[in-house]
């Protein structure tokens, strides 16, 4: 999948801690907002996956590597894009940057659940957009 998401921020005074940088926690809260504009650059809204489809994104793992700090009143773009998915698991990728200066680097790591938070398959109507083949699958009872 090659598709990406460019979403500038600027960042807030709440956003920033004692030291007048911001703090960690709000990088993954910039992630969750790059993720939502990548899914509206791929061609659907994860708010109608959620209500039309019963499909639900749970984060299971989050990585993100600080660089050099962000401060109020900065303007960051966080960039996004699939790094991997398929039927049952999706890896975004993230850059938040400063004009040329990468801030942090991350990934987040979700399956797929329904609304009764078990897990389930992604539907192929969204294969497309998230990169995913849409391979036929082998019948277990066929011979050669």
């Amino acid at each position: 999948m090659s598709t990406t998401s460019e979403t500038r921020i600027r960042v807030r005074y709440a956003e920033t801690d004692q030291m007048g940088v911001v703090y960690y926690a709000n990088y993954i809260v910039w992630m969750e907002v790059g993720r939502v504009e990548l899914c509206r650059a791929c061609g659907f809204r994860y708010r109608d996956m959620e209500e039309q489809d019963g499909v639900l994104l749970a984060v299971a793992e989050t990585n993100c590597r600080y660089l050099s700090p962000a401060r109020f009143d900065d303007e960051v773009t966080v960039k996004a894009w699939i790094e991997k998915a398929d039927r049952r698991m999706v890896t975004f990728g993230y850059e938040m940057r400063k004009d040329e200066t990468v801030l942090a680097t991350g990934y987040t790591k979700h399956i797929f659940l329904n609304r009764d938070f078990r897990q389930t398959r992604l539907p192929e109507k969204y294969f497309d957009m998230f990169g995913i083949q849409n391979r036929p699958r082998m019948d277990t009872d066929s011979h050669g």
